[in-house]
């Protein structure tokens, strides 16, 4: 069974500032010639990573709800110029939007098992994936999703 991570997504206000973010990234990483991949640099690195690569995702908490997540690859840690310890979270650059739930603010990442992360928009069926965001957001802020 996969295990995932999640963290704050510093700074989005919303799904789509996350995507553009990426959008952004994946430009500047093909106009360097690098491949297309999308990393995280955090300063802790993962004990657990044979059962997140097996699966797992990096989950998003924003706007104190969790709200997307992207598919985990690899996790490479590093030593940066300063001689700090850091770690690449190296993901696909898909943001898959999940069924939005509130999470209390947190430093740095927190382990998430399988059977608590939120299910994907789409497997929730009907038509809350074509809700908006912001509508989304509140009615699970009211208890009603």
């Amino acid at each position: 069974m996969a295990l995932h991570l999640l963290k704050l997504c510093v700074g989005a206000e919303s799904i789509s500032d996350l995507e553009g973010w990426v959008e952004e990234r994946m430009a500047q990483r093909r106009g360097r010639g690098e491949p297309a991949e999308q990393l995280h640099t955090t300063r802790m690195v993962p004990k657990k990573i044979d059962e997140i690569l097996d699966g797992g995702s990096l989950y998003w908490v924003i706007k104190g709800q969790i709200a997307a997540r992207q598919r985990l690859t690899g996790i490479r840690p590093f030593t940066d110029a300063e001689g700090i310890g850091r770690c690449h979270l190296v993901m696909e650059p898909v943001v898959v939007p999940v069924e939005p739930r509130p999470f209390r603010p947190f430093q740095g990442w927190r382990y998430l098992l399988a059977k608590d992360a939120p299910r994907d928009l789409a497997e929730h069926g009907g038509d809350l994936g074509e809700m908006p965001e912001a509508m989304r957001r509140e009615l699970a802020g009211l208890g009603l999703l």
